[in-house]
């Protein structure tokens, strides 16, 4: 029984190398597609332009050479700039000899897109800072309670003079994180921008998330800033209070000094209503949720 089975499975394995030898052997068309790359740049040139990634090969041949094709080492399609510069406009035909990783006897039926149009610049280089894109989730309860540290803060980019001159900053890739309750540390990956290198392409960042509370300050006096010599203005009342937000060891380590509440004596002057609201000054990484009173009435006395 053993004997039969071994012969039936040797039998089914012959019919279908037979059956993909002689299926091979037919003509077929398929697409290929294949990662573009431009070559031969001046010294000092770069394109920004927005060009594809790939070029999709439309391709005739036997089975068994498509395959290896499809299934051989990834290879690129050169396209030459020829050491020039400027406005160029290239089709891509004229380079499928230059290529000859295509197999001789493959009949490229087409090739999309058929024409590259981009423009040559002279590369320049500016130190720009990073923004991360991230898109955080927190638990209930807990949120930033510091900025993000990025390390490094920024990174010299060399690309086309028309793009830096524009950029005021380089972002990385999207990254998201759910259900956050604790200090999170992890890196990030630049965005990729046609045409440009980084001094570095990844970076670290500190993310300080922790419990998000509320704390209170009262009997905060009220300053008059820049009064005249021979003015005095005395605010009804001169004391305010006031909730601040933040991070639960920000807030524990806060005290009264940090904060400052004042007005400018010229808003004084220059008020029609009666009341003036106090600007406080604050502490990095808290909000202030309420202030009480939000406006102080005064008298202006002269000399």
């Amino acid at each position: 029984m053993r004997k039969k089975l071994n012969i039936f499975l040797a039998s089914v394995i012959f019919a279908f190398l037979l059956w993909g030898s002689i299926s091979l052997s037919d003509y077929y068309y398929t697409n290929i597609d294949v990662k573009l790359t431009l070559v031969n740049f001046p010294t000092g040139y770069s394109t920004g332009s927005p060009l594809p990634e790939k070029v999709t090969l439309k391709v005739k041949g036997q089975g068994w050479k498509l395959v290896s094709l499809n299934v051989g080492t990834d290879a690129d399609y050169k396209v030459s700039v020829d050491h020039d510069s400027g406005k160029k406009i290239i089709s891509v035909y004229n380079y499928l000899e230059s290529n000859r990783w295509l197999l001789s006897d493959v009949e490229i039926i087409s090739i999309q897109p058929d024409t590259l149009s981009f423009l040559l610049e002279k590369i320049l280089s500016k130190r720009l800072p990073f923004s991360p894109d991230l898109n955080l989730d927190f638990k209930p309860g807990f949120g930033l309670a510091a900025d993000i540290v990025v390390n490094p803060s920024s990174v010299i980019a060399q690309g086309p003079v028309s793009i830096l001159k524009s950029l005021t900053e380089i972002k990385t890739e999207a990254k998201s994180f759910t259900s956050l309750d604790s200090k999170l540390e992890t890196s990030a990956q630049l965005a990729r921008l046609n045409g440009f290198k980084f001094s570095t392409e990844v970076i670290n960042l500190i993310l300080d998330i922790q419990k998000i509370v509320d704390k209170k300050f009262e009997n905060i006096p009220v300053e008059v800033l820049d009064i005249p010599p021979d003015k005095e203005v005395l605010l009804l009342p001169n004391k305010v209070e006031f909730n601040v937000r933040g991070g639960i060891d920000v807030l524990g380590k806060l005290k009264e000094d940090q904060f400052r509440a004042y007005i400018h004596y010229n808003d004084v002057v220059m008020d029609t209503t009666g009341s003036v609201t106090p600007l406080i000054e604050k502490p990095k990484n808290v909000t202030i949720q309420f202030l009480k009173p939000e406006r102080l009435r005064y008298i202006i006395k002269s000399f």
